[in-house]
């Protein structure tokens, strides 16, 4: 998995290269951002926080997240408690059969450790199937149509198929494994305390020497860490016992069960585990900044001057000054509202005394706005005088419009940058908005300066 800032991060990535609109305009954090120290990845981190200056994205990740270590959560104390009910099950009776009972906590167990062991020396550097994608598929654990949900299920459902994740799933099935060992060794602790035990042991073919060997090999690690193992006699002793045998031969048994629980069942499941959390990380799934998206934003933020004395900058675009015409005009604005009526006034009020002279066309913003005022153009020889704010960006969609109304206007078409006030009911609101845009405006004043000048466009010079 990639770490949180790293999912915020590629995430924020996803939905920029979909057109989507953020909380903030990814524009102006760049530009801020262009002036900060550090690292490359720890500014595209930075990036992707202050875009989602609401924290909707990273609401979203979390959602996800928890959901994900829920179900592993429940599915450990399933494994535990059925681990503890199976072994409470199997320990009815007051006489154990002991290498019986020993077999059905470590047999299966040892099986499916060594088979991992092998499986995992023979796909060596080979991806593996991942079915713990499909089982737990984000797409199961969080529903919503909203572009932010997709396009994060989509990115952790591409972050279950990377090859690191064979460790992060060899992970979990030993966190599976010592819940039920760990169920298991709670069962006996609490049987061996609350009731007394025969321990026995049969055999058709085994003779006595046999079976003592066989419990002086298993005896030998758990009682080198201070288990009680049993001594020849006792293993002879406790051939087909059928009644209670002595409390000290019985602890003996018990110790070696309890020993043998642990050293050839716990310790090894917990190593393993314990190795796949460091395979895990070495092969942890990192962002990939080497991607034309990251390197256009890098390069963007490493562009200085060299040579300061020696270089000659070329002059930045200015738009050509407007040109107000004597006749009727028909005056709106692009996209955003205005906090004074008359806004025109500021800056042609000299040659519209008269509001008759005015046709207010209100905001021109979608489709509809666009063609009730192109219909208008073509059958009224007018002047347009439009007004953007300086929260407008000049983006495609911005531009296709300003040249359509360019091309309907037959008396031709001028422009009028308009402030920032009267955006927000709030005054500490609108002082805040102000602070965040003043930094950017110079930037964004010449933005438009240059795609008027390339049209041809004229700007009127106002003071507001």
């Amino acid at each position: 998995m990639l770490s949180p800032q790293d999912q915020l991060t590629e995430l924020v990535r996803t939905l920029e290269t979909q057109h989507h609109v953020f909380a903030t305009d990814p524009l102006l954090i760049t530009e801020k951002l262009q002036g900060e120290d550090g690292k490359p990845i720890q500014k595209l981190q930075r990036r992707a926080s202050r875009i989602d200056s609401n924290g909707a994205m990273a609401q979203v990740l979390g959602k996800i997240e928890g959901r994900i270590k829920g179900i592993m959560v429940v599915m450990s104390v399933v494994w535990c408690l059925s681990g503890f009910l199976g072994l409470f099950t199997l320990l009815q009776t007051n006489v154990v059969n002991f290498f019986y009972v020993l077999v059905c906590l470590l047999g299966f167990h040892t099986i499916m450790l060594v088979g991992w062991l092998l499986l995992t020396l023979v796909n060596r550097g080979k991806p593996s199937s991942n079915w713990f994608a499909s089982f737990v598929s984000p797409s199961y654990l969080i529903r919503g149509k909203d572009d932010v949900t997709k396009a994060a299920v989509d990115l952790y459902e591409r972050q279950l198929q990377h090859s690191g994740m064979r460790w992060y799933l060899g992970k979990f099935s030993h966190q599976l494994w010592l819940a039920t060992l760990t169920g298991m060794l709670l069962a006996i602790i609490f049987l061996l305390v609350v009731r007394q035990y025969s321990f026995s042991w049969e055999s058709t073919l085994l003779s006595d020497q046999a079976l003592i060997t066989l419990t002086q090999i298993l005896g030998w690690l758990p009682s080198m860490v201070g288990f009680d193992v049993p001594d020849n006699a006792s293993i002879v002793q406790s051939r087909l016992v059928t009644e209670a045998m002595s409390l000290s031969v019985a602890r003996q048994w018990a110790g070696l069960l309890v020993g043998s629980l642990l050293l050839y069942g716990i310790v090894p499941r917990a190593i393993a585990w314990m190795f796949c959390a460091l395979m895990f990380r070495r092969k942890k799934m990192r962002l990939d900044i080497k991607q034309p998206y990251y390197q256009k934003i890098l390069n963007f933020w490493q562009r200085h001057v060299v040579d300061a004395d020696d270089f000659k900058q070329a002059p930045a675009p200015i738009a050509p000054k407007a040109t107000v015409s004597a006749g009727k005009k028909v005056v709106a604005l692009l996209e955003y509202p205005s906090a004074q009526d008359n806004w025109w006034q500021s800056g042609v009020g000299t040659d519209l005394h008269d509001n008759n002279d005015v046709e207010n066309f209100g905001i021109i913003d979608d489709r509809e706005d666009m063609a009730r005022l192109k219909i208008y153009l073509d059958h009224h020889p007018v002047q347009v005088l439009l007004g953007i704010h300086s929260k407008a960006l000049p983006d495609r969609g911005t531009l296709r419009k300003l040249d359509q109304i360019a091309s309907h206007a037959k008396d031709g078409l001028i422009v009028q940058l308009l402030g920032e006030t009267g955006f927000s009911e709030d005054k500490s609101d609108q002082e805040g908005a102000g602070l965040e845009l003043s930094d950017n405006k110079n930037v964004r004043d010449q933005q438009w300066q240059t795609a008027l000048s390339a049209r041809k466009i004229g700007l009127v010079n106002t003071d507001a």
